[in-house]
């Protein structure tokens, strides 16, 4: 066969294939034989390898390959993958609504409704129409790269065409956006009821539910592990503007684009008020155990994608947005004992020791019973039989005792009066629930300080998870984060754990996270009362840290989230001789505080679309550029756009800027207006 024979059969055969993998993994239909299908894959690969030239990254013999990575690159979102704030009643669905219509009076909400399936979230950035990168949520702002795993699930297109029908004027909207620019795609990558059995049924230790093994499949250093489970994509969302008559398309219709693209998706529910949204989430928890995947509740949403981009976002969630979950699980088990647990701004919790017990997948052996009150409204004693209840992912507790199985050997639990781990008396303030250890140097008050200090939200070091910490500070190597700071490799590599690279690459870790972002500095101080969101709020309101430690109680009226207790709680904190001097030794470590008014602000106000190929950065890069100069980024041309960055082969929006009179820039000259 000629190479040009060659190049018109494998696009046939390619064609072809993607036809009937869309059908299977989509549609859930099937036209052909598994074996006739595996056949056309086989004579696929055969001229791909007698022709590698005509190879290409969307091609289907590109799904499952390549050798074991080392490990997952870092990647940037190039827009926050938030979280969902869960709601669980009724009660709490209106009083978002009241919230919502506080914020914008007047306005008449109408809001969308999906299930929520237990997946692990993912979002897959296509260039040209062409898969590149698949990338975990990660923290919400920097993900993990596991686009070769990703590539192994059939139901996720290596390119991107138009499956099914929509309005000729959207669908040429989606088609410019995909052939000239990035397009990406958001959704849950999951692993439904029967294969998750099949997987345990070969397995004598168990996996615990669906979605923690698909996590772990797509989390897999080698793909052919997550190429031999069968994992399905469900899209929720598209991160990439897109806007119709110059407004964005509501998110109903943005399920039709992704339906039309051919993935799966739900097309779910568009509610007018908070009856219908109610009546929608009883169905579709009445028929949850019908469902071939788990769910855990109901998205809604605000369907208007303009207003609910207004809203914004507290914290990591949007405001127009909530998972409401489905009622709790319970089951029934015995308390084995209660012990005590400090945390680390002192706080004494009971804890029930359970016998084991499986709720929703999940094996529980703890519950919380929140304080010493709370064991007396239960009236709880070691060895009760107990119901627990599991809502979400909330901490199980305790519902009730079943007083009519006790048979005598039920012992009451004596609440302590003195620590149990440094014997300091136990203090509670008038109007507290929670008994106290006064004790800052208390062992488990340390591990929880230190380890909120290295968190996610706070410094975000890796490699520092509580049995590290336990083990630095049990051979006296740090007592607090700024010790963190004076770690050496030698005192590292002689312990437990540890070796010479994993101690370079912890004292590089630290090092690396001496540059933080103001908001996530005044979180990691662990502040009582002072969570993310209000770590937040008190960034924009102060312009540094020097106005935050001559806070006065005044200075924190209006500030958002923070109330009388709040308040008092940062002006005590900034007053106290003992954190200032903390937070001295602490910024002496060469600690680099980055406020929100050091950002650039060149292109405030600018807005930027970028063509074609770039020679010296990728689109990712330049879009980074463009929004640490303050400046946005866009994808529809527009009259308003500011500068187009063409590089090489642009597509029509090269013509299109030129035609509206949009200024065009290249690539040298875009530099020059970062540098």
């Amino acid at each position: 066969m000629i190479k040009n024979e060659a190049y018109n059969r494998i696009d046939k055969l390619k064609e072809v294939i993607n036809y009937h993998r869309y059908l299977y993994h989509v549609e859930d239909k099937q036209e052909i034989s598994d074996p006739a299908f595996d056949s056309l894959k086989a004579e696929l690969r055969r001229l791909e390898n007698e022709f590698p030239e005509l190879r290409t990254p969307d091609s289907p013999t590109q799904r499952v390959g390549g050798k074991p990575l080392d490990g997952f690159v870092k990647v940037k979102h190039h827009k926050p993958m938030l979280s969902i704030e869960d709601i669980f009643t009724e009660e709490e669905l209106i009083q978002w609504e009241a919230y919502l219509q506080k914020l914008r009076p007047g306005f008449e909400f109408e809001y969308f409704c999906e299930s929520k399936i237990d997946g692990f979230a993912i979002s897959l950035v296509y260039e040209s129409g062409i898969l590149t990168t698949a990338t975990t949520r990660g923290d919400g702002s920097v993900g993990e790269d596991v686009t070769q795993n990703v590539k192994t699930i059939g139901s996720i297109p290596l390119k991107l065409s138009f499956q099914k029908e929509i309005s000729e004027d959207l669908k040429n909207i989606v088609a410019n956006i995909i052939e000239n620019g990035r397009f990406e795609i958001r959704g849950e990558i999951y692993m439904d009821k029967d294969e998750f059995n099949r997987i345990n049924s070969l397995r004598e230790k168990k996996y615990s539910n669906p979605r923690n093994l698909a996590a772990g499949s797509i989390r897999q250093l080698d793909p052919s592990v997550a190429g031999s489970r069968k994992l399905k994509f469900l899209a929720y969302d598209i991160a990439t503007d897109i806007l119709s008559d110059n407004q964005p398309i509501p998110h109903f219709m943005v399920h039709r684009v992704l339906l039309a693209l051919g993935f799966r998706t739900e097309l779910g529910k568009l509610c007018s008020n908070m009856q219908e949204i109610v009546r929608y989430w009883e169905k579709i928890e009445q028929n949850r155990e019908n469902k071939p995947f788990l769910m855990d509740g109901m998205v809604v949403l605000v369907n208007n994608t303009k207003i609910y981009q207004e809203l914004g976002f507290a914290g990591k969630s949007p405001r127009g947005i909530r998972a409401f979950k489905f009622k709790a699980k319970q089951a029934t088990t015995k308390i084995e004992d209660i012990i005590i647990q400090v945390g680390r701004t002192g706080a004494v919790t009971p804890v029930a020791v359970l016998s084991p017990v499986n709720i929703d997948g999940a094996k529980i052996t703890r519950a919380t019973l929140h304080n010493e009150d709370e064991i007396k409204r239960l009236g709880v004693k070691i060895n009760d039989t107990v119901i627990i209840e599991r809502a979400g992912d909330v901490i199980p507790a305790i519902d009730r005792v079943l007083v009519e199985l006790r048979v005598g050997e039920e012992r009451d639990f004596i609440f302590p009066k003195q620590c149990p781990y440094c014997s300091y008396d136990l203090t509670r303030k008038e109007g507290d629930a929670i008994w106290r250890c006064p004790n800052k140097d208390c062992p488990p008050r340390q591990k929880g300080g230190l380890s909120h200090f290295v968190s996610r939200k706070g410094f975000n070091i890796e490699g520092l998870g509580p049995k590290i910490i336990g083990q630095l500070i049990s051979h006296g190597l740090i007592m607090t984060p700024a010790d963190l700071f004076k770690l050496k490799i030698e005192d590292l590599d002689s312990l437990e754990r540890f070796g010479k690279k994993s101690a370079t690459n912890l004292v590089e870790e630290v090092k690396n996270s001496k540059e933080i972002e103001f908001n996530k500095f005044i979180y990691s101080l662990g502040i009582r009362h002072v969570g993310e969101e209000t770590a937040i709020d008190l960034s924009n309101r102060f312009k540094d840290i020097s106005s935050l430690i001559r806070v006065n109680l005044s200075d924190l009226d209006g500030v958002e989230d923070v109330g009388e207790i709040s308040g008092a709680s940062i002006y005590n904190w900034f007053k106290s001789e003992a954190n200032i001097r903390f937070l001295n030794d602490l910024l002496s470590q060469g600690i680099k505080i980055i406020y929100p008014n050091q950002l650039d602000t060149r292109f405030n106000g600018m807005s930027f679309i970028v063509t074609g190929s770039l020679k010296t950065m990728s689109r990712d890069q330049a879009y980074d550029k463009i929004r640490k100069c303050g400046g946005n980024v866009t994808s529809s041309i527009s009259k308003k756009t500011h500068y187009l960055i063409s590089g090489g082969k642009p597509g029509s929006k090269l013509d299109k800027a030129n035609k509206l009179g949009v200024r065009v820039i290249d690539e040298n000259e875009f530099i020059k207006l970062c540098s």
